[in-house]
């Protein structure tokens, strides 16, 4: 990279709030059967694809203009699941060594070609609210396994939230990284109590929160005080729901003796794949011997909980005591709001109004046919509000900083990014951007959801979670390797070999000769025409700067897409 451009994306860091009043957003759009609800342009159907997607492309952005959104919608949530599990078996079939390295390249692949685009799109919002990591000791060994784990958000990225919650709990994936694998029941005289881990994250980070919300999300407060969700009695409560739960089929001697529970070797199951990785692909099944049925359970305590005082009774098995804790959790009036504004957080604004999650909540809690968690109607709700499909102004604190990852996938979407074998080798991202999929630091995810960096931000008590894994150093990193991306890696570069995922440039340089068309074409691709004028015009002037020989309409082309994709305006999501 030269040390011009270098210098103009620094610059960029300078602009002010401008407003984009440039009309281009007319130049394509003759022709179109505009739908009553929308979209009404191509900037509007780029934007409601930035959201729906791994990033839009000029010919998505055709069709979702001419198929309108509710059509696109109803197409994209039935249509069948691309899973993960089968490619890695493929490698595993065809003789070759699966590390996690192979799960990271089926993400890819799925995230950049698979047609059901918002589906693995809400399957990763799912993965960084029900976080489980390569990071963790227990599981980066299985990524099979993580494969399967995270096709259970595939799966459920579109069904009911209590479905998955449960699907999610019994997971051994789930059940190594947050210690319910092999939770046991109290036992005073070996000085063992149950494992509070997971007790306190299915509360935290996956359903009700910290804190009591109101239906907008708002947080409820008593004495100027927030009120506590739960307390210690609560998690000690769970702690015990949640024992007696090991591999499937364990063979059982009078019940299970002490060394089954502990090694539990396989049995006469027809499993998926013969060996040990086989009792990582099947829900964890109850030991009832080593439940804690004994004695009563504290879950949690709200109006028109089944459970009197929220108190489980005593001698329930392992899997009636599951359910009654799964529905206690799920019919918490804090869920739908949560839940919610997590979706919202990840798909449209990183500050949604309290009416915003009160009207998202409202669809959670009831689809319209009396059914709650439905999660394909909240996805709808999420991306059909009027607070999603209105373009925030620059006053209204609207949007939210962009994920590196999506970055990335951005720009492989827009310009058809693939290598000549088809395979995705896009191995250790976090390196260079600081994120990868399924290897997240901790169960908090990679941020906080509601953390503010200090200053400004934070005084105006504005959350922008992103900002959390944005220093110094990183934005150099990521700037710099998307750099690369278009800059060495492109399809006809004379260093390419057939493992590269390249941008494919060729249909760029017929653009390129006019910089109002092609700064224009990137506006509408990265930034859905929200481009201030500074902004846009400023590029405009350094692009007809170039030279304009077929080299030079290729370097325009990547300078355009790279001063774009390093610029503060496209790093704030709008």
């Amino acid at each position: 990279m030269k040390l011009p451009l270098l210098r103009f994306a620094l610059s960029l860091i300078l602009l002010g709030p401008l407003q984009h009043v440039w009309a281009g957003d007319h130049v394509f759009d003759a022709g179109f059967d505009h739908r009553q609800e929308g979209p009404y342009s191509d900037a509007d159907a780029a934007r409601f694809l930035t959201q729906a997607t791994f990033g839009p492309n000029l010919a998505e952005i055709s069709r979702l203009r001419d198929m309108g959104y509710n059509a696109w919608l109803s197409e994209q949530l039935t249509m069948p699941a691309s899973h993960h599990r089968p490619y890695l078996e493929s490698l595993t079939a065809a003789g070759e060594d699966v590390y996690q390295n192979a799960r990271q390249e089926i993400w890819w692949q799925q995230g950049i070609t698979a047609p059901d685009q918002l589906r693995q799109r809400v399957a990763f919002a799912l993965s960084e609210l029900l976080v489980v990591s390569d990071q963790s000791g227990a599981i980066e060994s299985y990524p099979t396994a993580m494969a399967n784990y995270y096709d259970l958000l595939v799966d459920g990225a579109f069904g009911n939230y209590r479905t998955l919650l449960e699907e999610v709990t019994l997971s051994p994936v789930m059940g190594h990284y947050l210690s319910m694998f092999k939770n046991r029941k109290p036992d005073a005289t070996a000085n063992i109590r149950p494992d509070e881990n997971y007790a306190r994250e299915i509360m935290q980070l996956f359903s009700v929160g910290l804190v009591q919300l109101n239906p907008d999300g708002t947080v409820q407060t008593s004495a100027g005080q927030p009120i506590p969700t739960y307390d210690q009695n609560t998690i000690r409560g769970f702690a015990h729901v949640f024992t007696g739960w090991n591999y499937a089929n364990c063979p059982r001697t009078n019940g299970g003796q002490p060394w089954e529970w502990e090694y539990c070797p396989s049995g006469p199951v027809d499993w998926p794949d013969p060996g040990w990785d086989a009792w990582w692909l099947v829900p964890m099944q109850p030991w009832e011997s080593y439940h804690a049925s004994e004695d009563s359970k504290q879950l949690l305590i709200y109006p028109g909980s089944t459970l009197p005082g929220g108190m489980l009774s005593a001698g329930g098995t392992a899997n009636s005591d599951l359910q009654a804790a799964f529905n206690n959790i799920f019919n918490h009036p804090n869920v739908a709001p949560f839940f919610a504004r997590h979706l919202i957080k990840r798909l449209v604004t990183s500050n949604p109004s309290p009416a915003y999650v009160g009207r998202v909540a409202a669809v959670f809690a009831n689809n319209g046919a009396g059914v709650r968690g439905d999660l394909g109607a909240t996805t709808r709700a999420v991306l059909m509000d009027a607070e999603a499909r209105t373009l925030p102004d620059l006053a209204s604190n609207g949007g939210k900083m962009r994920e590196p990852l999506l970055k990335l996938s951005q720009l492989w979407r827009a310009f058809d990014g693939r290598a000549d074998d088809g395979r995705y080798r896009e191995w250790n991202t976090e390196y260079f951007l600081g994120q990868a999929p399924l290897r997240a630091p901790t169960v908090f995810n990679f941020f906080l959801p509601d953390y503010s960096p200090p200053g400004e931000l934070s005084l105006l008590g504005l959350a922008a979670p992103e900002f959390q894994i944005t220093t110094d150093t990183s934005i150099a990193s990521v700037s710099n390797g998307l750099g690369y991306k278009i800059f060495y890696q492109w399809r006809g570069h004379s260093g390419q070999n057939s493992e590269d995922i390249v941008v494919d440039l060729g249909p760029e340089l017929a653009h390129a000769a006019n910089a109002v068309e092609l700064v224009d074409r990137y506006d509408l691709l990265f930034m859905s025409r929200t481009m201030s004028s500074f902004m846009f015009n400023t590029l405009v002037t350094y692009v007809q700067a170039m030279p304009n020989t077929t080299q030079g309409r290729r370097q325009r082309v990547q300078d355009a897409v790279w001063l774009i994709q390093s610029s503060p305006e496209y790093a704030i999501e709008r």
